[in-house]
């Protein structure tokens, strides 16, 4: 087979990513941006492109960036008892909370796309391409040479409650403001941008930049109390906070046990630039902001198989109410409970049987009035 010529090494470039930049086409052929130009205007005469790609409002992706690993949950058939060997069950799945979000929003119908960055394993072209698979737009994302794919041990117990989590995230730091900065125009021409907080403080502040820049809101989404730290002092231009009572309390340095707690700290975090939080409370529901407070939803009844991905489904919930531009948080944290009890319910890390068709159905079984769910703390 004769070797592809220039012209047509750019076309194929182009069909990979049809918004990549004239200079990032001459880098990746070695040739001048204006050879590269002149490729173009060349195949814009044959009619084999048709100019530059132009994106519709309602086809505008969800950009989730951050992790994409491999879970292993270990689950022990009997008490766990400290300081032996335990009998268990071992299962593996695909997981990272930028993954599983993106996959919720597919499986949901959202146009998702996936930024992250996998090793040259089998793990990482088994995520790639498991994320294709479902419809998720990894276009964006890096194959790291020499490097393995990230990694999420889990320990359950018996009732498949989390008894310790391990995590192997060292590759995500190569998610740097400069690696984001090639996929600039995939992000700029975003409906909403999610980011989880195992990227870098300087990514985190470089995508809070970019948002006021390119005017596509940006959601972030905690992952553990110890990378709280990677959350800017300046949440100007932040959207929405989505954290647990731990990372909360991580952040503003007290407990937050009560309503009161709660909402102070919840107003010193809006003081500091986010417009809204979400504060997942385990058992005992969800808070989230109101312009006259914080409002609290009691959590649903569900019966628990496995807690792994419940968090991500609710985040994708109410990430996906926002997408449709329904600015309810209320609504959209329902929808998160509703997912999250879908979730837990099932042994995938996604739940298996949502579809476009699934958030309709929630929406249809939930009380009309906010009761008996919704109680209001006021400041």
């Amino acid at each position: 087979m004769t070797e592809l010529s220039k012209k047509d090494q750019l076309l194929e470039l182009i069909r990979a990513n049809p918004f990549i930049a004239q200079q990032d086409l001459g880098v990746q052929l070695g040739l001048s941006r204006s050879a590269v130009a002149g490729h173009i205007a060349g195949l814009i005469r044959e009619r084999r492109l048709l100019g530059r790609a132009y994106v519709l409002a309602d086809q505008r992706a969800i950009m989730c960036i951050g992790a994409a690993n491999l879970d292993r949950k270990l689950r022990s058939i009997g008490t766990v008892q400290m300081g032996t060997s335990n009998p268990a069950r071992q299962h593996e799945s695909f997981g990272g909370v930028a993954r599983n979000i993106a996959e919720n929003l597919a499986r949901l119908g959202a146009p998702a796309g996936l930024i992250t960055a996998v090793g040259d394993d089998a793990s990482g072209a088994a995520l790639m391409a498991q994320a294709e698979a479902v419809g998720i737009d990894t276009r964006g994302s890096l194959r790291l040479p020499g490097t393995g794919s990230g990694t999420y041990t889990a320990v359950l117990d018996q009732q498949g409650d989390m008894l310790l989590a391990l995590a192997d995230m060292a590759l995500y730091d190569q998610l740097d403001p400069d690696a984001l900065g090639r996929t600039q125009q995939q992000r700029a021409n975003a409906a909403l941008t999610v980011a989880d907080l195992n990227l870098p403080l300087a990514t985190i502040e470089a995508l809070l930049g970019d948002a006021a820049r390119f005017d596509v809101p940006l959601i972030v989404v905690a992952v553990s109390q110890p990378k709280m730290d990677r959350l800017p002092a300046d949440l100007t231009g932040l959207r929405l906070l989505i954290l647990n009572e731990g990372e909360l309390e991580a952040r503003v340095g007290y407990p937050v046990r009560s309503g009161a707690a709660l909402a102070s700290a919840c107003a010193a975090v809006q003081a500091q630039g986010a417009k809204d939080l979400v504060v997942t409370r385990g058992a005992r529901g969800v808070s989230h902001t109101t312009p006259g407070g914080i409002a609290h939803l009691d959590a649903l009844d569900a019966a628990v198989v496995d807690v792994t991905g419940a968090g991500d489904a609710f985040a994708a919930a109410v990430i996906w109410t926002l997408y449709q531009g329904i600015d309810n948080l209320d609504l959209a944290c329902r929808r998160g409970l509703a997912l999250s009890a879908m979730t837990v319910a099932c042994a995938q890390t996604v739940c298996p049987s949502l579809c476009a068709d699934s958030l309709d159905a929630i929406d249809s079984a939930l009380p009309s009035d906010g009761q008996p769910f919704n109680a209001l703390y006021q400041e």
